[in-house]
């Protein structure tokens, strides 16, 4: 375990790393910092984090990722938010690993609509032996069309991160998902550090990081600075930041909550922005809920990734001609077309 320690003040903090994640010169962020930037006045928040967007992605391009749901339901884990849990009664019913074809025929249609990222998820708790090898195939053959390639696949041993890592994985996604104070309310069936420990597996194996949360779960503000403060303190800090806004499913144990205020979720695409400026903010579940207007204010904070198409996992999403049309207002261009562009001057 290591600790954060903030240099001008000479604060510890109570931050655990994995020891195999690689240590380089980053800036930490107390608790208390992370709050004073969501307690700004709105506009001055939103000026902070826009200067600091223009900065560090100055083609202001927005990344277009789909994710399937290669394994759905069944899930043994009791996360109180997912409709996936097998104990829970939510509708979704449980089904086998996806067959190759099938997957790869869902990539070619979201590489054809744009998307250059491809998120397989799994509802696992952690992958077997017997299912790495589909999963592998499925990494290589995706990553054959051109794409970049993500997995979500729950907890990770170090050598399943290796082999996904050697069939040509980019990112692994494993979500923190909240503040480690309030994580309890939530999980019971694995800890903080599981997650933790399998972020440092997915380094030691050279994968980038994909790794966020979800806000409106009945959290205080200052644990959702808590959360962006175990983010931006990860050492490095994740490449993908999604940003999850609760999606009440019936039959899950956080259906019925009061909704987050639109405005409180701006602000945590903001302070998510000023903490990690490199990084690809991602707006991801909720989106259908927020309408446009929110949605624009999230990209004036500097969110610059949305997962894009019908489905995410087992809940709507705004649909992908939607997205284009809401792109189009906001004179928004996509990442593949700036790359595109950009590779037409040379």
């Amino acid at each position: 375990m290591e600790q954060a320690v903030d240099k001008d003040r000479g604060q510890v903090q109570g931050i655990q790393f994995h020891a195999p994640v690689k240590a380089i010169e980053a800036e930490t962020w107390p608790v208390d910092d992370v709050m004073a930037l969501f307690d700004l006045p709105f506009n001055d928040l939103m000026f902070k984090a826009q200067v600091l967007h223009r900065e560090n992605f100055p083609n202001a391009d927005v990344e277009l990722a789909t994710l399937l749901s290669i394994k759905t339901g069944g899930c043994e884990e009791d996360c109180g938010y997912c409709p996936q849990a097998a104990r829970y009664d939510t509708g979704v019913e449980a089904k086998k690993l996806m067959d190759v074809r099938e997957v790869l025929s869902a990539a070619k249609a979201a590489r054809e609509s744009g998307a250059t990222r491809f998120c397989m998820g799994a509802a696992w708790r952690s992958p077997k032996d017997r299912d790495m090898e589909k999963v592998e195939t499925m990494v290589r053959e995706v990553k054959a069309m051109g794409l970049e390639t993500c997995a979500t696949l729950g907890m990770l041993k170090e050598e399943q991160a290796q082999r996904l890592k050697d069939a040509g994985l980019d990112y692994y996604n494993h979500n923190l998902d909240t503040a480690p104070e309030f994580y309890d309310n939530v999980i019971s069936t694995r800890d903080y550090q599981d997650r933790l420990d399998t972020l440092g597996h997915v380094r030691t194996a050279g994968l980038k990081v994909c790794c966020g949360g979800i806000v409106g779960m009945g959290e205080t503000r200052r644990q959702r600075a808590g959360l962006i403060a175990q983010l931006a303190n990860l050492n490095p800090y994740p490449e993908s930041v999604p940003v999850n806004h609760l999606v009440q499913v019936e039959g899950t144990p956080l259906h019925g909550l009061d909704p987050l205020d639109p405005l409180e979720f701006v602000r945590t695409i903001a302070v998510a922005r000023i903490t990690m400026p490199k990084a690809r903010v991602r707006l991801s579940a909720g989106r259908r809920q927020m309408g446009e207007a929110v949605q624009a204010m999230c990209f004036l904070a500097g969110a610059n990734s949305i997962f894009y198409g019908d489905k995410l996992l087992t809940t709507d999403n705004p649909e992908a001609e939607d997205d284009k049309v809401l792109l189009e207002k906001l004179g928004l261009k996509t990442r593949g077309v700036v790359e595109k562009k950009a590779g037409s001057c040379g």
